[in-house]
């Protein structure tokens, strides 16, 4: 396939996918086998792309975030944030101390997505009989939010999203409430994951990318066209619906897949 179309159909992939509670994981490895694997360079540069859609659209939080001391009503609010980025940070070297991989086959990311899946009705069955929902995120929300990070992580298949939108939730956040603080944590998260992931595998910049800026910057901008458009409508969705509709999705997509290996497929 022609790399430039490869580009812009990962792009839109990734970018519908990175903030919906869907898992980018699931999609992104069938996409990468019908559409052929791309460097792990071009993978951060399509995740940043979504990160930048999200710092747009919360652009006056991040802006306050960055003069504090103009914001000083803002500071708890950025702290809880900090809170549960350290805590993420901190289990997350952790793990992969420990020689945490991502796993080579499909059969992990099944289950992980049916996981996901009930984690998401459970959670929304389990905060149903809750008559008002805080607005406010606590210090324990925070904290239970930034260890959701890590497992969501070392299950590719579950999702960031539904991880940490969904915890918050079950611990009576509202859920507008829950996706803006799941999708600011998320900033830098991605931004510190990507960094990370790309000085290993380019050894500190000192090996180029295989693949070509030009395919790299339309990856990146198409994923940050839709994922910013994927998160608008999330935003407007959950105003008057539940999370309910992704559990469907979720069983759909994991029984198609089931379908794919139970045909001979091999994921690389």
């Amino acid at each position: 396939m022609n790399e430039l179309l490869q580009a812009i159909l990962l792009g839109v992939i990734e970018g519908v996918t990175e903030f919906l509670p869907i898992s980018s994981t699931g999609h992104l490895l069938v996409a990468e086998h019908w559409l052929g694997e791309k460097s792990e360079t071009f993978n951060i540069f399509i995740q940043l792309g979504a990160v930048l859609a999200v710092c747009l659209i919360y652009k006056q939080r991040v802006s306050s975030f960055l003069f504090l001391w103009k914001h000083t009503d803002k500071i708890p609010y950025f702290l809880k944030l900090f809170l549960a980025f350290t805590i993420t940070s901190i289990l997350g070297i952790g793990v992969k101390k420990m020689g945490w991989e991502l796993p080579k086959n499909l059969g992990p990311v099944i289950i992980a997505i049916f996981g996901g899946a009930f984690w998401i009705y459970f959670a929304e069955k389990a905060s149903a009989h809750k008559q008002t929902f805080a607005e406010e995120i606590s210090w324990l929300t925070a904290i239970c939010v930034g260890a959701s990070q890590v497992v969501a992580g070392i299950l590719p298949g579950f999702s960031r999203s539904a991880a940490t939108i969904l915890m918050a939730v079950l611990l009576g956040v509202s859920r507008p409430a829950a996706t803006e603080f799941a999708f600011l944590l998320g900033i830098p998260t991605m931004f510190a994951a990507s960094l990370f992931s790309w000085v290993e595998e380019t050894h500190f910049l000192k090996t180029p990318s295989i693949d070509s800026p030009l395919t790299l910057a339309i990856g990146f901008c198409i994923s940050a066209i839709v994922a910013f458009i994927s998160v608008k409508w999330l935003l407007s969705f959950i105003q008057t619906h539940t999370f309910i509709p992704f559990v469907w999705y979720r069983i759909i997509l994991g029984f198609f897949l089931l379908a794919l290996l139970a045909f001979g497929w091999k994921a690389a």
